[in-house]
């Protein structure tokens, strides 16, 4: 799944459409997790790209009509920008043109994302984005804060990770890569974690996330950018994915918390 990563880099990968006017839309699958609105097509018509923005895991796309386009990749959605004469693909399911020849395509062989449209206003009452929490590379995500949500909490750190409601943004993959540069078990409740700890843990979420973006997220599945070049970051994994390589005088481990696959080093990660 794209994560924030891959979802900055989408978004600075669109700037090529930032102004560009709307000439037409064509939907060729109507429901992906759930249905496209049926006025998508009338709003975005000779509209124009106001602006390019990030909400957590959503590409928000803002028209002039004080309307937003707001996109989730799901497992494996991409957006991705071509000449108007392009040759449409198998799991291109919705198509932007533009006056200027070009098009935006919104590419998914799952269909577990979604294409939305909301008054610009209102966007922070939907529900998908009222729900989330603070976004990990927020200045709001504060180890104070967070010591405060999950002091009591007797679930794993790796869970709260994942967590949208608490911090947006972080899946699965970059969790893993997270907690081994904090040194941190992804074993450890939430409870059992000083604020000394979660001021590590903050530091680790910014640099881990930053340096992801820099690298053009990561590919290990379909995740490609709106070029379709592919994201460089896996070359950097430390752990995810690599079980049973040595690191010093560790070895990596996979366990299965809640379905998710971890990957950690028990004898590195030991909270110290």
């Amino acid at each position: 799944m794209p994560e924030l990563p891959e979802v900055e880099t989408t978004v600075k990968g669109l700037r090529v459409i930032l102004y560009q006017k709307i000439s037409n839309v064509k939907i060729h699958t109507a429901k992906l997790r759930f249905k496209i609105p049926n006025n998508i097509n009338n709003i975005l018509r000779y509209s124009k790209i106001s602006n390019l923005r990030r909400i957590a895991k959503y590409i928000i796309i803002d028209l002039d009509k004080e309307y937003s386009l707001v996109v989730h990749l799901g497992m494996s959605g991409r957006l991705k920008t071509a000449s108007s004469t392009f040759k449409r693909k198998k799991h291109d399911h919705f198509v932007i043109y533009f006056q200027s020849k070009q098009t935006l395509i919104y590419h998914d062989p799952r269909k577990f994302g979604f294409i939305d449209i909301v008054k610009t206003k209102d966007l922070q009452k939907q529900k998908y984005i009222l729900n989330l929490g603070v976004d990990a590379l927020s200045s709001n995500l504060k180890p104070q804060i967070l010591y405060r949500k999950i002091s009591k909490s007797h679930v794993p750190i790796k869970q709260i990770l994942l967590n949208q409601k608490l911090i947006a943004g972080i899946g699965n993959i970059y969790a893993s890569e997270i907690l081994f540069d904090a040194k941190i078990s992804p074993l450890t409740l939430g409870k059992d974690l000083k604020i000394s700890l979660i001021m590590k843990l903050i530091n680790s979420i910014r640099k881990i996330l930053k340096k992801a973006i820099k690298c053009g997220g990561s590919s290990i599945r379909d995740y490609r950018s709106t070029e379709g070049t592919l994201g460089n970051f896996q070359s950097n994994f430390k752990v995810y994915n690599k079980e049973g390589e040595k690191i010093g005088y560790d070895k990596v481990k996979k366990i299965v918390q809640y379905g998710r696959s971890t990957f950690y080093c028990p004898k590195i990660q030991n909270n110290k």
